[in-house]
């Protein structure tokens, strides 16, 4: 199967931190993919901005170090990668100084599609914005790419959006999350809305409940300051699972519209009830060797969450009485995160000597192996009579699209590509990232109130004796952890 590439127009992409880690790791390694692909014409312009003192070979030099470490082997002829290293430019630039901006803006053509993107901290998003606007570089519909966090509560989501929204509309912003652009995630709406099969069953009426996962083997590591300040909630819960929930839980769209489909998942955070202490189990991992989380954090009184698990309902008709089950966590078993949407079982059996009667269940897997399961009862083969066995209808994206699909693009290639279409479907509205901290916001305080410890669980499990229980308690269980 062959997937029909999209062309794009040329255009300016500058990104201020190119010298950093994400930049080196992802950006522009996707970049390049999308140059092979044939979607980045040779006439573009990827402008790199920074502190460092560089010329454009210095910075081309380093993105061709990034490049034969990032992006795979086969992918690396000198030709190729000498066509894309011709599209990239250098400015150095101090975010709150004057230096360097007149000569961004000869190199930022005023008559192309202009993006950028502030691969930065926060804290200069106004400068960058200012200096924008005041050395008239930014078109009136320039598009400007920012990377969460999207604050760390509803007061600096709101203080961080007022700053954007000083030079920029909303329709020019484009907050990533980088969940939105993983294949499965996208196919997830497809599935819904193109099959009449499933949309049917979508509902509290069949649906028992919903597990969403994301698996970490890795601990906090070299981020462990930051991490500490943040958590597994705002880290994880806030954003992304939020997100998964969103396009679980949302109503069809009037049309595969960015902003139809943006309301619609606006309307589900606003009808998430709140959660009450009953509802949450917190963790922190610990381990031998100097593996614990407060070793990791440098913080031996620490209190934040490495782990963090849920139980939600959205208050609306379709989900009334189904329970959203959440959970993110750092040192587990395997890393992986998927979602499990499990049906009820018939409301009468039948088949008396069904002795393993089990759920039908469809599954998403978002990392590793993207791909569908659909879980399903059948009659075991054999002469032994009517026994049912659980068997999968198993669809990997790497086998169902053949070659192409073992090498999928990664989310930040579809996802830059978008913002150069102008397509925010996949991207976080403001009043999205509010509601969210909204509902947010009165969990984290109620721990800071109590201040309780999270429970220890060991490095290399599938979390604290609590998350078990949350759905014990309900006649429930997790799906096991593993890749």
């Amino acid at each position: 199967m062959v997937s029909r590439v999209i062309p794009v127009d040329p255009f300016d992409l500058v990104i201020f931190g190119a010298t950093g880690d994400l930049a080196r790791r992802k950006i522009l390694p996707s970049l390049y993919r999308r140059f092979l692909g044939g979607q980045i014409p040779e006439e573009a312009r990827i402008i790199g901005v920074s502190r460092a003192e560089l010329n454009d070979e210095q910075f081309r030099a380093q993105v061709a170090e990034a490049l034969s470490e990032f992006v795979n082997q086969s992918k690396q002829s000198a030709e190729q990668i000498a066509g894309f290293l011709r599209c990239l430019h250098y400015v150095t630039i101090d975010a709150t100084e004057e230096a360097g901006w007149d000569k961004l803006k000869a190199l930022v053509r005023p008559d192309l599609v202009q993006a950028f993107y502030f691969s930065v901290a926060p804290a200069l998003f106004g400068a960058l914005a200012d200096r924008l606007h005041g050395y008239d570089i930014a078109r009136a519909d320039a598009r400007i790419v920012v990377e969460k966090p999207f604050g760390r509560d509803l007061a600096s989501a709101r203080a961080l959006n007022d700053t954007l929204a000083a030079h920029f509309s909303e329709d020019q912003i484009y907050r990533i999350d980088h969940y939105l652009g993983k294949e499965t995630v996208q196919n997830l709406m497809a599935v819904r809305f193109a099959n009449i099969l499933f949309e049917p069953l979508w509902n509290a009426q069949y649906v028992d409940h919903v597990q969403i996962t994301v698996a970490e083997t890795v601990g906090v590591g070299g981020r462990g300051a930051y991490y500490d300040t943040s958590g597994a909630m705002r880290d994880m819960v806030q954003n992304h699972l939020m997100q998964l929930l969103c396009l679980i839980a949302m109503e069809p769209p009037y049309h595969f519209d960015p902003s139809a489909v943006r309301d619609e998942k606006l309307k589900v955070i606003r009808a998430l009830d709140p959660l009450g202490p009953e509802d949450i189990v917190r963790g922190q991992y610990v381990g031998p060797n100097g593996t614990s989380y407060r070793d990791d954090a440098g913080n031996p009184n620490s209190r934040t969450e490495s782990y963090v698990a849920l139980r939600c309902h959205v208050a609306n008709w379709r989900w009334k009485g189904t329970p959203f089950y959440l959970r993110t966590g750092k040192k587990l078993r395997a890393r992986t995160s998927e979602i499990a949407v499990v049906f009820k079982e018939p409301p009468h059996s039948i088949f008396d000597d069904a002795t393993d009667w089990r759920e039908n269940m469809l599954v998403i897997r978002l990392q590793p192996n993207e791909g569908m399961n659909l879980k399903m009862m059948i009659k075991e083969p054999g002469p032994g009579g009517m026994r049912l066995v659980q068997v999968p209808l198993d669809m990997s994206f790497a086998e169902a699209l053949g070659e192409e699909g073992a090498d999928m693009p990664d989310a930040y290639e579809r996802l830059i590509m978008d913002v150069i279409r102008g397509n925010q479907t996949l991207f976080m509205r403001g009043d999205e990232v509010e509601a969210a901290w909204a509902w947010t916001d009165p969990i984290i305080a109620g721990w800071e109130a109590a201040k309780a410890r999270p429970q220890a669980y060991d490095s290399g499990s599938s979390g604290p004796e609590d998350a078990l229980m949350l759905m014990h308690r309900d006649g429930r269980r997790w799906r096991e952890i593993r890749e």
